[in-house]
């Protein structure tokens, strides 16, 4: 018998469907119900490794995280990898099956995997109590609604209950609920169950009369307003999207008095993937972490970091182009701190031969490391354990590059040369000793009085995190009501809204 289960939808992309459904699954897992998160397609950059070799996308890999389960192909069937504008690496069941364009995937190849992702949402029903599947951008994406895999489409086949999330933060949330669901055919719009407001600041009184006309007008309920708070969050999944200018990552807890704070600069490189590398530095007191795109803005950093991307030869040129990878390899003759990782990793060697990604053939690297990579077509997905510094390292891997290194001191799978480190691995830096020794090398290097806290647990923030996301959903949203939702179905007999009706 089939468990429970519901799709949680949105206005928007960003509208806080993933952490609503992390947040669900947080306060389920709390009622002792077995759950498992599920996004039939997702499109990131920011993508994890499973225990079996799959990759997925990054979101779900912590939703399972709140849902206290392990991660699986089964959670994420369909992964797109954008390379550009048009195009996007598809990865099916955690492999990649090749490159397509928007236009050749919708239309025909998006229809051919409906089957798979039913699959794959039926296995995760038959083995666990419910399953919180995640919608993405709008279900009211009327253009593609005929090759919809992720939002009604999968709904629709699934007799999937559905909750529509909106960011009232951003304005316009009643028109956006009241007009995603209009733009609904009558079968698809009997499986709108309602509304969840979220990002909500003032008084919720002052809300209720809207709520009350959206009822009126729609038949439908709304589930909870969620407040707006300040560093609630999961990992992010479009890099395309995201504006890195001027962000600011830090700690919320200042470094010890008389301490230096740590500056870190990140290069916001095009297409750049897996850029949560960076948390755990910035969930250090005393770190900031910036994404910058001017060589000026490296003068002052303590650290400098290349990330990954999902167009190193890109990325490359990108640099040489503003300026960066002359600042790079000023900083590097300095002996002033890097660190590459993948791609980064791959930029800051001497030579790139790659026929696979860019198919630019041999392209010259910065040459800061020793390192020469050829671009193979089999990707590499793996879940390396390893030692650094002294200390125990987990990680991951993803990526076509297959590096040799031919110099420096062994780092992982990669290599130093003085001050300068670059190494495949993503989420190194989450292993709370390795990052310790990491930044005390850091700082010694760079001259400052910046000692690391010695009991910061990356994981234990993560747990808190999660935490907070499971209270937001058992403190303000309607859980009797989600529950009947998941375990029943979405309410019999709900009104048609034709479109334009409320003229």
């Amino acid at each position: 018998m089939n468990g429970g289960g519901l799709l949680v939808a949105g206005t928007t992309s960003d509208a806080g469907k993933s952490v609503v459904t992390a947040g669900i699954c947080r306060w389920l897992v709390r009622q002792g119900v077995k759950v498992a998160p599920f996004k039939a397609q997702n499109m990131s950059l920011n993508s994890f490794v499973t225990k079996e070799g799959a990759e997925i996308g990054r979101a779900q890999a912590m939703q399972a995280q709140a849902c206290l389960v392990e991660p699986t192909a089964l959670m994420n069937p369909v992964l797109l990898k954008p390379g550009g504008e048009k195009s996007s690496q598809v990865v099916l069941m955690g492999r990649p099956v090749g490159e397509m364009s928007a236009r050749g995937y919708h239309g025909g190849r998006q229809e051919q995997l409906l089957g798979t992702v039913l699959d794959c949402l039926a296995e995760l029903r038959g083995t666990y109590d419910a399953v919180i599947c995640e919608g993405a951008g709008s279900p009211a994406e009327i253009n593609l609604r005929r090759t919809d895999i992720v939002n009604m489409g999968i709904a629709r086949n699934a007799r999937l209950p559905v909750v529509v999330v909106g960011d009232i933060d951003r304005g316009g949330v009643f028109a956006s609920f009241f007009g995603t669901v209009a733009l609904l055919s009558p079968e698809d719009q009997a499986l709108v169950a309602g509304f969840l407001v979220n990002k909500f600041r003032g008084d919720v009184s002052l809300l209720e009369p809207g709520l009350d006309m959206l009822h009126g007008l729609t038949g439908r309920h709304s589930y909870g307003v969620l407040p707006f708070r300040h560093g609630l969050g999961i990992d992010e999944e479009d890099g395309l999207r995201v504006s890195l200018r001027g962000t600011v990552r830090e700690s919320n807890v200042a470094p010890p008095v008389g301490a230096d704070v740590l500056r870190v600069a990140v290069c916001a490189v095009p297409l750049m993937s897996n850029f949560t590398d960076v948390d755990a530095l910035a969930a250090e007191p005393g770190v900031v972490v910036r994404f910058v795109d001017r060589p000026e803005e490296l003068a002052d950093a303590d650290l400098v970091v290349v990330p990954g991307t999902r167009g190193t030869v890109r990325a490359l040129e990108w640099l040489r182009e503003r300026g960066l990878a002359q600042a790079l390899v000023r900083r590097a003759a300095e002996q002033r701190p890097t660190l590459g990782i993948c791609g980064g990793f791959q930029i800051l060697g001497e030579r790139i031969e790659d026929e696979v990604e860019s198919r630019a053939g041999e392209v010259a690297g910065l040459g800061i490391l020793p390192v020469r990579v050829r671009f193979a077509r089999e990707k590499t997905l793996t879940r390396p354990v390893g030692a650094a510094l002294g200390e125990r390292v987990e990680g991951y891997e993803i990526h076509h590059g297959v590096a040799s290194v031919e110099g420096g001191a062994p780092f992982l799978d990669g290599c130093r040369v003085g001050q300068t480190w670059g190494t495949h691995w993503h989420g190194s830096l989450e292993s709370d000793g390795f990052r310790r020794a990491f930044l005390r090398e850091v700082a010694a290097a760079a001259g400052r009085r910046f000692v690391p806290a010695p009991d910061t647990s990356f994981a234990a923030l993560r747990e808190e995190q999660l935490d907070r996301l499971g209270d937001l959903i058992e403190q303000h949203a309607d859980t009797d009501a989600l529950w009947r939702l998941i375990e029943s179905g979405a309410p019999q007999g709900l009104p048609f809204i034709p479109p334009g009706a409320p003229a």
